[in-house]
């Protein structure tokens, strides 16, 4: 049972793989989730690479090549990690709604009416066809050839459009240009879900991998209606547990406390993952880690706690790790973070030395 913060963060820690044992492929975390959040492409490469055993940043990138993972837009307008086999029925399920929720925006600020991205549909169709990957400048020059304006971020808009439609999603990376590719050629075909069934699975994956959690926190991640929430909970049979009247999870049993340290990407869903984020983080430092504007910063956890932020300098062999405290950090956390920071090292460049200044 969920009896105090603590207790919830304890939970939270071994539920969302920090604490507990680590997993094996970036399959098996980005599908324990349901989705991780990608809008930062390096930092979600971590997100995944810090949940698993043994990994490196070319394990999760060739996960992503080899489309065992694909990053798409799924729901809320953006960017995650979501499995192959679970990409149409999310995309179906949810992707319509935010489509819909933007159609006047498209069309009131960039033009974008009904029969504009039509047209921007065919030309992006004829591009991409029979396996061609193209960047994002390669697909605005096809749509400037088509008569179709991309500047002052059109170009963008009428992708995200054509995403939320099940047209594209990201493929491999060339060099360090992300590509687009057709959806249907790049996932393979998978057994149609029931709306039913799609709620169903959506609710047991949120709360399997962050639990235990509030309605109101699916509701924030998933983007569903209050009803649609209430219908998917009633639809997960006794497959999760209902909790102090509050939080539901996967399992009642109380995890054995823990230390630990992390250095956490932004976006992580540790944190982005639920509403009410008061429990691992202080209001007082709420503005340090989220300014406003959509940036969310890399984040210091000790003992499942946000304890400050920090960012990274790379050079030719080595890595800068700069950390900014909420408060004094013992001599004992300080030894953990270089610990973390040196796994994390490893993961971008295994043959990087990495330094930690506060």
């Amino acid at each position: 049972m969920v009896t105090n913060a603590n207790g919830l963060v304890q939970r939270r820690l071994h539920t969302q793989h920090l604490a507990s044992a680590k997993l094996d492929t970036p399959h098996a975390v980005v599908s324990h989730f349901g989705a991780v959040q990608a809008q930062d492409y390096l930092g979600a490469l971590w997100a995944v690479g810090l949940r698993m055993r043994n990994a490196v940043e070319a394990d999760v990138e060739r996960a992503l090549a080899e489309r065992s993972i694909v990053r798409l837009w799924p729901q809320r307008g953006t960017l995650h990690f979501v499995a192959a086999e679970d990409a149409r029925w999310m995309v179906d399920l949810l992707a319509p709604r935010v489509l819909a929720r933007n159609r006047g925006r498209l069309q009131r600020e960039h033009g974008l009416d009904a029969a504009v991205l039509r047209r921007a549909r065919s030309v992006v169709e004829r591009a991409l066809r029979d396996g061609a990957q193209l960047t994002r400048p390669e697909l605005y020059a096809a749509l400037e050839k088509g008569r179709i304006a991309t500047g002052a971020s059109r170009g963008l808009h009428i992708l995200f459009a054509l995403a939320h439609e099940r047209l594209l999603c990201f493929g491999a990376r060339r060099g360090k240009q992300p590509t687009f590719v057709l959806f249907d050629e790049w996932l393979p075909s998978a057994k149609p879900k029931s709306r039913e069934e799609s709620l169903a699975a959506l609710t047991i994956r949120y709360f399997s991998g962050h639990g235990p959690a509030t309605v109101a926190d699916f509701l924030w991640w998933s983007g569903l209606t209050a009803r649609e929430v209430r219908e998917g909970l009633a639809l997960t049979g006794d497959a999760l547990t209902h909790e102090d009247g509050l939080y539901f999870s996967s399992a009642s049993r109380v995890s054995r406390a823990s230390s630990s340290t992390h250095l956490l990407p932004p976006y992580d869903e540790y944190t982005v993952g639920y509403k009410d984020r008061s429990a691992v983080l202080d209001p007082a430092f709420a503005k340090h880690v989220n300014a406003g504007g959509g940036i969310i910063h890399p984040i210091v956890v000790v003992n499942g706690r946000v304890v400050g932020t920090w960012k990274r300098t790379l050079s030719a062999r080595s890595i800068e790790i700069r950390v900014s405290a909420f408060r004094a950090l013992s001599a004992r956390e300080r030894a953990g973070l270089a610990k973390v920071a040196a796994r994390y090292a490893g993961f971008v460049d295994p043959r990087a030395l990495v330094d930690v200044s506060y």
